[in-house]
């Protein structure tokens, strides 16, 4: 004989309730089967407001009585579309019923537990006729029985206590007469020993099936749902999560109670002693695996974490006060107190020094339970041995479960340090000395992030996710978007970083999505997207609350640079080729590195020196190491240098910036290449990298741009002065010709000091033999007194920014 239950996402529909009687077809083939059914999916609720509704003398509940009619005969129809007048005539008897009941409701306007125990229990009452009888009607040999003819309980309505004595003889009894190779049994609903209706608590048809299976000492009982089996966590929340195959009583009894909706907790007991295996399946997917929950040794060759769970709602009450310390008897009369007002402690923490006691309640409890205890420990507030109660809400437990966590050290370090690096506060930690359950309370905002960032860590294949954000999406943001469609792949498989552009923006409009933009027509979508706006941006992406988000600014705009703070307090990694943040007041500058250090959040700005020439990685790594620079000699701009190697005696200046500007060498001001002003701050960035505190008015800049070139007010009348003024600039390239040098913009750093100019270059210095936009950077430090580390190569372009900016992002992926 089997036991096989079926829930009400299982029998919701009249192509699931198809689905249930094939496999019950199936079944019958080679063994006697009992089937215990829900009610119809989301009945039980609508039993529920309609009984609410009639208690509050609220009319509506008629149209919610009839709503739960049409849904009954709308599945006979379905069901049965010839002979289904004696199944109609059965449950419009019931469905009278129903009405007189909700009618009596409405006149006495009282809902007690008793009569809601006979309110709720004609859902199943009808689900199990109409199947049984659609069963008859397919000329299947199948029955119906009442379960309240064979479970007996106590008078505790709805949450009745089972009489297992007489229950399992009355199972017995009944099965060993049965005839029928299929019974269907209502779940959920049962008697007490006075006749009258029970019910066996919410997700109660778990329990009557499991009843069932224990009393008949079946080899398996069978749970049917509309999900494969039990998830390493929530599937909905988490796209990766997968069934488990095998778990033992204990963790799916610990999932459960955390949240895991597949099972109902009690169900696992009249098993367990029996050592009966359940079975979770899914109606929709017959051949699915499942999930096997049993007493058998599993071998614990995979994640020693078996699942991960959350309850949400929940609140924290916190009885602290130095009055506690050394003090008997303050945790029995809390605990007492909350007994006496029915109030279930979900999670308990106690600080070793005494001092408080946290709990974890349900949040609808919050307000019964801060009265019953303030009331409790009037005397000691008012004395101020004890602090007022402390209720916080808004919260959510998180919860790894797993039989073999207590035999590998490191668990609770790498969920703590997870939830950390991800900005994820925890409010309250619980630890079994069983080490079978780490339970965490957290913000209830925060649940998602959790649960993709623990199951990220301890199930799958150490794959990390990084959530990209772009601002800026023009010359340099588009060939990074490129380059992250093309490397994606690659990313994956070799260095197990799953890279997805979260968010894009431009200075019209901005697309989120949290699943990752699809990157083959991104350009349609951000043209079709919403008004863009800098504050709207940051917004989004905190609200969207991403693990391992990461902040891209592809911009040159000081606003973009002043919100680089609020990024980095949400735990948001900032990546930024924009050198304004990095060149602004030293006060500034030191923050965003505190900040990025306080919140875990990186902070890289490699592509603000040298575009995508390790430059300031290297730097960092000769300081970190313990050498110390001494000075810096470098060509830093890639457009001033691109300008010079072009313009000679048979050029002209303005064609030469003209053309550095359409290849985008400069910036879309030139002004900011040509005044020195970039390559300053650039040489700023390096000096304080170096470990030295510097301003940029500090740093010298001796400009070559005409005087008019200098005082021009606008893009348009700076390319005009550049026309007028081009004898200035040949003389420039005459005086340095006359020597035998080259022109090269050259920034100095030595001895704490600083400064930009226009050089000219011999024949024998490193500098000379400088082509195209190339920069080069020489360090002289401690190690390098001699003969300088020297870093040359393309220092401007696109494509070469946009690949600095993902090495940037790569890097943050690979620690």
């Amino acid at each position: 004989m089997k036991v096989l239950k079926f829930g009400g996402t299982s029998v919701g529909s009249s192509k699931n309730i198809n689905n249930v009687i094939n496999i019950l077809q199936n079944y019958a083939k080679t063994d006697a089967i009992v089937c215990v059914v829900s009610a119809v999916g989301g009945i039980t609720d609508k039993l529920l407001l309609a009984g609410r509704q009639a208690k509050n003398k609220d009319n509506n509940y008629l149209e919610t009585f009839e709503l739960i009619k049409d849904i009954h005969f709308k599945l006979i129809k379905e069901l049965n579309s010839d002979n289904h007048d004696s199944i109609v005539s059965y449950v419009e008897d019931k469905l009278n019923a129903l009405k007189s009941l909700l009618d009596g409701i409405f006149l006495i306007n009282e809902l007690s537990p008793k009569t809601s125990d006979k309110l709720v229990s004609f859902g199943e009452l009808l689900s199990s006729y109409i199947i049984a009888e659609t069963m008859k009607n397919r000329d299947m040999s199948a029955a119906r029985k009442n379960s309240q003819d064979l479970i007996l309980t106590n008078s505790n309505f709805t949450k009745a206590e089972v009489n297992y004595g007489v229950t399992n003889t009355n199972i017995q009894a009944y099965f060993k007469e049965a005839k029928e190779q299929v019974t269907i049994l209502p779940g959920f609903i049962s008697k007490s020993r006075l006749g009258e209706q029970t019910t066996l608590g919410r997700g109660g048809s778990d329990f009557t099936a499991a009843i069932v299976a224990a009393a008949l000492k079946v080899e398996q009982l069978e749970i049917w749902t509309d999900v494969s089996g039990m998830f390493t966590t929530n599937p909905k929340l988490v796209k990766q999560a997968y069934p488990i195959k095998k778990i033992s009583y204990q963790e799916a009894m610990e999932l459960s109670h955390f949240g895991a909706k597949v099972l109902y907790p009690p169900t696992v007991q009249p098993v367990l002693d029996l050592n009966i295996p359940i079975h979770i399946k899914n109606t929709m997917e017959p051949e699915a695996v499942g999930t096997i929950i049993s007493n058998e040794e599993i071998p614990a060759n995979g994640s020693v974490v078996k699942g991960i769970s959350n309850i949400g709602n929940i609140a924290l009450i916190t009885l602290q006060g130095s009055g506690m310390v050394g003090i008997p008897g303050f945790s029995k009369r809390l605990f007492e107190t909350l007994s006496q007002e029915k109030i279930n402690v979900i999670l308990i923490t106690q600080a070793s020094s005494e001092h408080s006691i946290c709990l974890g309640i349900d949040e609808s409890d919050t307000e019964i339970a801060k009265n019953a205890i303030d009331a409790t420990f009037e005397n000691e507030i008012q004395l101020h041995k004890i602090d007022p109660i402390l209720v916080e809400k808004g919260l959510s437990i998180v919860a790894l479960v797993g039989d073999n966590m207590k035999n590998h050290q490191g668990i609770s370090g790498k969920m703590f340090s997870a939830l950390g690096r991800n900005n994820i506060n925890i409010r309250a930690i619980a630890q079994g000395a069983s080490e079978k359950n780490i339970s965490a309370v957290i913000a209830e905002k925060d649940v998602k992030k959790a649960l993709n960032t623990l199951h990220e860590q301890f199930f799958e294949s150490k794959t990390k996710q990084l959530n990209v954000f772009i601002t800026g999406v023009g010359n340099v943001g588009e060939k990074l978007v490129e380059q992250i469609k093309q490397q994606r792949k690659y990313l994956k498989e070799n260095l197990k970083i799953n890279l997805r552009v979260a968010g894009l923006s431009n200075s019209r409009k901005m697309i989120f999505n949290e699943d990752g933009i699809d990157l083959s027509d991104w350009k349609v979508q951000l043209n079709n997207g919403e008004s863009a706006s800098l504050e709207g941006f940051f917004e989004n992406t905190k609200a969207l609350n991403l693990r391992n988000s990461i902040f891209v600014d592809v911009t040159a705009n000081s606003d973009v640079a002043n919100l680089y703070q609020h990024y980095l307090r949400q735990s948001i990694g900032v990546v930024a080729c924009n050198k304004i943040a990095c060149s602004s007041d030293f006060d500034n500058y030191k923050l965003l590195k505190r900040l990025s250090l306080k919140y875990n959040a990186p902070f890289l700005f490699e592509t603000n020196v040298g575009a995508g020439l390790p430059i300031i990685d290297t730097l960092n790594n000769l300081v970190a190491s313990g050498d110390k620079v001494t000075s810096i000699h470098a060509v830093l701009s890639g457009s001033l240098n691109f300008v010079f190697n072009n313009f000679n005696d048979n050029t002209k200046f303005y064609d030469v910036v003209k053309q550095a500007a359409a290849e985008g060498y400069t910036e879309p001001d030139p002004r900011i290449d040509l005044s020195g002003v970039d390559v300053a701050r650039k040489i700023l960035i390096l000096a304080r990298e170096s470990g030295i505190e510097m301003n940029l008015e500090d740093i010298e800049n001796k400009p070559f741009l005409s005087e008019a070139g200098l005082k021009s007010t606008s893009v348009d009348d700076f390319y005009k002065t550049l026309i007028a003024d081009e004898a200035h600039y040949q003389a420039l390239y005459a005086s340095a010709k006359a020597k035998g040098c080259q022109l090269k913009y050259v920034a100095q750093f030595n001895e704490g000091k600083a400064n930009v100019s226009l050089q000219e270059i011999p024949s024998d210095h490193p500098f000379y033999n400088l082509k195209g936009s190339d920069n080069i950077v020489m360090f002289y430090t401690n190690r390098y007194a001699n003969q300088p580390m020297i870093i040359k190569g393309a220092g401007a372009g696109a494509d070469v920014t946009a690949s600095g900016l993902f090495a940037d992002i790569i890097r943050i992926g690979n620690n």
